[in-house]
């Protein structure tokens, strides 16, 4: 399990130029977590300070609001990772996080995260830049919900979750049309509507659990 640890922390842009004996002394600290599909690994509110590595399964990131309304923050999978802001805070946990499928993490906690970091200025420099990075992407969020139209949204949604393979943009592991609804903030109904339009306009295309950008998609619909 350090070894697969140690997979996952050496792709973290804060980490990533460390020796790779600093990072497997800090995957030596991680300790193997599993959990069932539709389990919450974090809970808005929570104490709980731990760095969640992904080793494999799907994620959900949102928030809700007292009337139970929820938005999708972030779809993720293996190998990623999430719950860093709580590496140098107390604070409440800000998200909720909720598997999509069976999904195996390692956890390192704060505790051992600080102990790893003592002597290390240049890597906490560089999560406080991370850390900057994951706000700027949670504004953009924001500006996502407040200014674009659910066609908008879906259609940014899609072209960020892409990779370009050869000439073509292509969506593994495809997400739900209920995980894409709730992740621009519409109705499964809206989202169905929309890609069953571009899937006839020939602009996508789904294979298994994959989506295909065949045709640069339209601005506006």
């Amino acid at each position: 399990m350090q070894q697969e640890a140690f997979l996952v922390l050496k792709d973290i842009p804060f980490l990533a130029d460390l020796p790779e004996e600093m990072i497997y002394d800090l995957a030596s600290h991680a300790k193997k977590s599993s959990f069932p599909k539709h389990a919450f690994i974090i809970t808005e509110g929570d104490e709980t300070t731990s760095l969640y590595l992904m080793l494999s399964g799907k994620v959900r990131v949102f928030t809700s609001d007292a009337q139970g309304k929820e938005v999708t923050l972030l779809i993720q999978t293996a190998v990623s990772y999430f719950g860093e802001l709580a590496l140098l805070s107390d604070e409440p946990r800000s998200t909720s996080v909720i598997t999509l499928e069976p999904t195996n993490c390692a956890v390192i906690s704060q505790a051992d995260f600080k102990s790893w970091l003592s002597g290390k200025p240049d890597v906490a420099f560089n999560l406080i830049k991370d850390l900057s990075s994951t706000v700027r992407r949670l504004t953009d969020k924001v500006k996502q919900l407040a200014l674009l139209n659910v066609y908008e949204r879906t259609i940014q949604a899609l072209q960020e979750m892409a990779v370009k393979e050869g000439d073509t943009l292509v969506i593994n592991n495809r997400p739900t049309q209920q995980e894409l609804a709730n992740l621009v903030g519409s109705s499964r109904e809206m989202v169905n509507k929309i890609m069953k339009e571009l899937t006839k306009g020939g602009y996508i295309k789904t294979e298994d659990r994959s989506l295909r950008i065949e045709r640069k998609l339209p601005a506006a619909w």
